[in-house]
């Protein structure tokens, strides 16, 4: 286990330059119409190319690159590009400069994409799911500009790259959250302050934290010469991609960076890494609901998770960082800690397995009659645990792997001597779809379920409180991965 303890304080921001005694102007950047960009039609674009539609819905098969499918209707932007409809940038008919931006946008496999503020500052968009050291040519990362004089000779991007890869799966609905401050000009024209990300979020976790660009993005609109506003670009010649939820308001005085400054309260955090196999237990805060018997176990591949012993059941999965152990550990604590990373919650914490009297009974919901006993868990020689309870008067193994090049986790529930009627949860949701055989999308598009071994048994999708669960009937043994 690696303890490191960070400051992450931001460097002052650049104040609005007041500099009349010497003649000088500055130019505020005014700001297109402030909301969420109507998707009914193409109106809200200038000129949108062949390869753009609006469509109700799209998806991914994780086998097949480059690809998404889509169901008629509106609401989401969809990008197609091929032989017959050549894919070119996308550019909102209004202008905007300061800006605080939210989207929602669904890679193809392998595909490649991005966001453009005023039409010069690239946001990158790509399919790097599973990557563990991702470059500022990454999903998440900030292309500023393009060297091409190095005393090496070499060429390439200089960017910023994210903190953490925090990137979901091909098909998967992810979340892009960006305060932009734009350049500032005096009455002249001169630039008198760069460009700034204050804020860059993906999927809930911060990413970037006030990034002073030095200049626009190679292939920017107009050559690259910056201005106070320009259009929301999307890039739409590398790959198929889709958008929903286009948000753009205007930013206010008081920035997102400013603020997430304060709410620290000027502690330093206690973030505890995972090179190696690392196990932690604490208290750990989902929704609405507090474990307070939590394992949390880390991998160097940077996917983790949270397992209850109080139900034996796993309660969450993220991507990231491991943790922030300051509630826990500064000052007197009180015994909680976070996941630093992009948490993918897998239904309310409730007792994996349970004896029911038909699949349609009410799940358990407490130890009475279930004579429930944790045994702690077990070290293997990579240092990762497979946990031991007893229930119903059986003993139970549950193992939960990493998947190989970080794209989930795999779990396998072995029951020594089975009892009649007994099922396991393994999911709820707000909705559970099948994607193909043995394969299901959950909670909206934000995760996948791929049964692998359920002993011949079907699984049950039924009505449940977050809106569906899946439980299955358990025999000796049951194997599935989540995949996020």
């Amino acid at each position: 286990m690696v303890l490191r303890s960070k400051n992450h304080a931001s460097r002052s921001l650049m104040g609005f330059l007041c500099l009349c005694g010497m003649g000088i102007a500055v130019v505020n950047p005014a700001s297109g119409q402030s909301g969420s960009l109507p998707l009914q039609d193409l109106s809200s674009f200038h000129d949108p190319g062949p390869s753009w539609s609006i469509v109700t819905d799209a998806a991914a098969a994780l086998d097949k690159p480059h690809e998404l499918s889509f169901s008629p209707g509106t609401g989401v932007l969809l990008n197609l590009p091929d032989k017959k409809h050549p894919g070119q940038d996308l550019f909102t008919n209004a202008e905007y400069g300061d800006i605080d931006l939210e989207l929602d946008y669904m890679m193809a496999p392998g595909s490649n994409s991005g966001v453009y503020l005023e039409g010069r500052y690239e946001i990158q968009l790509l399919d790097s799911w599973g990557k563990t050291n991702p470059t500022a040519g990454d999903n998440g990362g900030i292309y500023e500009r393009w060297e091409d004089s190095r005393p090496s000779g070499l060429q390439g991007y200089e960017g910023h790259a994210p903190r953490y890869n925090v990137s979901r799966a091909p098909g998967l609905w992810q979340h892009l959250k960006v305060s932009f401050q734009a350049p500032r000009f005096d009455a002249n024209g001169k630039k008198i302050s760069n460009a700034r990300m204050l804020l860059i979020t993906l999927n809930g976790t911060v990413i970037h934290e006030d990034v002073e660009l030095l200049g626009a993005t190679r292939g920017a609109m107009e050559g690259g010469r910056e201005s106070a506003t320009g259009p929301l670009r999307l890039q739409g010649d590398h790959g198929a991609v889709a958008f929903r939820n286009i948000s753009i308001k205007k930013r206010e005085a008081a920035s997102e960076t400013q603020n997430a400054n304060n709410r620290r309260d000027n502690v330093d955090p206690i973030y505890v890494d995972a090179n190696v196999n690392t196990t932690l237990r604490s208290f750990m805060d989902v929704p609405n609901f507090r474990i307070v018997h939590a394992v949390n176990v880390g991998s160097p591949e940077q996917v983790h998770y949270t397992y209850d012993m109080d139900r034996g059941a796993l309660a969450q999965v993220w991507r990231g960082g491991f943790l922030d152990a300051t509630p826990m550990w500064h000052d007197r604590g009180n015994g909680t800690s976070r996941p630093r990373g992009t948490v993918q919650t897998l239904g309310k914490p409730s007792f994996t397995l349970a004896r029911l009297a038909n699949a349609q009974a009410a799940w358990l919901t407490d130890t009475t009659g279930t004579a429930y006993r944790p045994k702690g868990y077990v070290l293997d020689d990579k240092d990762r645990p497979t946990f031991k309870y007893l229930i119903y008067g059986t003993a139970v193994s549950d193992e939960i792997r990493v998947l190989s090049e970080g794209h989930g986790v795999h779990r396998v529930i072995t029951v020594a001597n089975p009892v009649d009627g007994l099922y396991a949860k393994i999911v709820a949701g707000s909705t559970i779809e099948p994607v193909s055989k043995d394969l299901y999308i959950v909670d909206g598009k934000a995760c996948y379920l791929q049964l692998e071994d359920t002993g011949n048994e079907k699984p049950i999708i039924r009505d449940a409180a977050e809106g569906k669960e899946m439980i299955i009937p358990i025999h000796t043994k049951l194997s599935y991965a989540i995949i996020f």
